[in-house]
């Protein structure tokens, strides 16, 4: 086989996304945006009963094209989320059962001799999926995590000195349960500067947890579930959010708050660029579901923490006064300035004694529309 030869037995990932797109008015998009996510959400809280906070993280990764880490403790329903998620999108799925003996060739795929071609033949892996559900993905060795590396970031898997590209959307949601359990492994630095966002599902409240036991006791919720989206819609949802407008005074801030995480003397590790790059998409994303075409200071706040918080490396001193990544980056989200802007679009100057400014029939303050105004979009 030679490097530029595809496998014949790769699947067709994308039902049509393979298309460019239409291009769409940005309000026609935004309204399309928020009744699909709409659906999806609804869709995923008929699983994960209680929790509209996390399904608001998963669907800004997958609109901001990330990967999404699930940590908690068993039985909180970090794979039903991941399942519900996939099951709410008709698009190619594959679940992975991440053991101590799984093999980094049971992720990507291998090459199998063919008596009858005289020749090798690629069998391609799990990960050829549009969406992956990585289960358990900390009680695998760090040599078969690694496997989901080349994947993760570049969309593509390399074979025997072969190049595979993934379909596209593309993602991955992991789940993993806490290090201090038995039979796990940490993850790689590396692989968790991977993942966009991390959740954590919690425990849910006596009445979630009394609604559940009422729906959920005779059936499985995911029997039931139905696709309210597909991919080359998820596609245009990814394009629509790719255009929303990020000022220049957005874009500071964001990467004055990660390179803030370097400068922590309880850290041993703080934020990469790359994590500056997941901050702003996400931001992005979070923007698009609150119904605007440009970022505002309050949309980076609201992702911070799921974005930020898993990539830092606590010192031993900080680990011993038992502080956390989470409480750091919140406390950073209160240091670090917040941009002003000095003016609305009207030319007037915006208010500094505290008043607030009248909103827009939209639900917009001025000041607000000002970072949908200032500098170009990239």
């Amino acid at each position: 086989m030679t490097p530029s030869t595809q496998p014949a037995a790769l699947p067709d990932q994308t039902h049509g996304a393979g298309r460019a797109p239409e291009p769409q008015r940005a309000d026609d998009s935004l309204a399309e945006l928020h009744s699909v996510a709409g659906r999806i959400a609804a869709n995923v809280e008929r699983v994960l009963v209680g929790k509209p906070e996390v399904v608001r993280i998963a669907l800004v990764t997958l609109l901001a094209e990330g990967h999404l880490l699930v940590e908690d403790v068993p039985g909180v329903g970090k794979t039903s989320l991941a399942k519900a998620l996939a099951r709410s999108i008709d698009c190619t799925v594959s679940r992975l059962q991440f053991t101590p003996d799984l093999l980094p060739s049971d992720i990507t795929g291998v090459s199998i001799y063919n008596r009858q071609d005289n020749d090798f033949e690629f069998r391609p892996g799990p990960v050829f999926a549009n969406i992956v559900i990585g289960d358990e993905i900390n009680r695998a060795s760090p040599k078969t995590q690694s496997a989901l590396l080349e994947c993760m970031e570049e969309h593509q898997v390399t074979v025997d000195g072969n190049t595979y590209p993934l379909g596209s959307p593309f993602m991955v949601v992991a789940t993993q349960n806490p290090v201090e359990m038995e039979g796990t492994y940490a993850l790689p630095e590396a692989q968790r500067d991977r993942f966009t966002a991390r959740v954590s599902i919690g425990y849910p409240d006596p009445q979630a947890e009394l609604a559940m036991v009422d729906e959920h006791a005779g059936t499985n919720p995911l029997d039931d579930l139905r696709p309210v989206s597909d991919a080359a819609q998820v596609l245009r949802l990814v394009q629509a959010v790719r255009r929303v407008h990020l000022s220049p005074e957005v874009r500071r801030y964001a990467v004055e708050l990660v390179s803030a995480t370097r400068r922590l003397p309880e850290l041993r590790l703080g934020a990469s660029p790359r994590s500056t790059l997941h901050l702003v998409r996400a931001a992005r994303a979070q923007a698009a579901l609150a119904g605007r075409d440009f970022v505002v200071p309050d949309d980076v706040h609201a992702i911070a923490v799921p974005v930020l918080a898993h990539r830092l490396v606590l010192s031993a001193e900080a680990q011993a006064a038992r502080r956390t990544a989470a409480d750091l980056v919140r406390a950073l989200l209160q240091r670090v300035p917040v941009p002003q802007p000095t003016a609305d679009p009207t030319g007037q100057r915006a208010p500094h004694n505290g008043q607030q400014p009248v909103p827009q029939p939209n639900g917009q303050h001025p000041v607000n529309q000002q970072y949908r105004t200032n500098g170009t979009n990239r």
